[in-house]
């Protein structure tokens, strides 16, 4: 594929294409159309958390960090991107660290430590 399909079409149409992608568990064609729109518009949570999500998914776990914490610097009471955080700093074996990010995001869910 050339590089032109993935910078192809409306900003809408892209993130939709790269949803489609993603649900298709094809998280390198949705990397490769995400950084583009995250490129375009860096302050849209949404697309950057789908960015670390199919990096998360490929394990490109550095990369799934990066995102996450730039989406918690914008928002530190993002609950789900402090979540994949946690998820993603456990999968690298960093549990303390991970461990901070899980408390936090089940509180800001109510949830009870189990």
């Amino acid at each position: 594929m050339s590089e032109s399909y993935y910078e192809f079409g409306t900003a809408g149409e892209r993130w939709d294409r790269a949803q489609l992608f993603f649900e298709a568990k094809e998280y390198g064609t949705a990397v490769r159309i995400l950084l583009g729109l995250v490129a375009e518009h860096p302050e849209q949570t949404a697309q950057r958390l789908l960015l670390a999500r199919a990096y998360y998914h490929s394990a490109q776990l550095s990369k799934a960090e990066t995102e996450l914490r730039a989406v918690l610097d914008r928002d530190p009471v993002e609950h789900y991107a402090r979540l994949m955080l946690g998820r993603t700093l456990e999968r690298q074996g960093r549990t303390a660290e991970a461990a901070a990010h899980l408390r936090l995001a089940a509180a800001m869910t109510g949830e009870l430590p189990s």
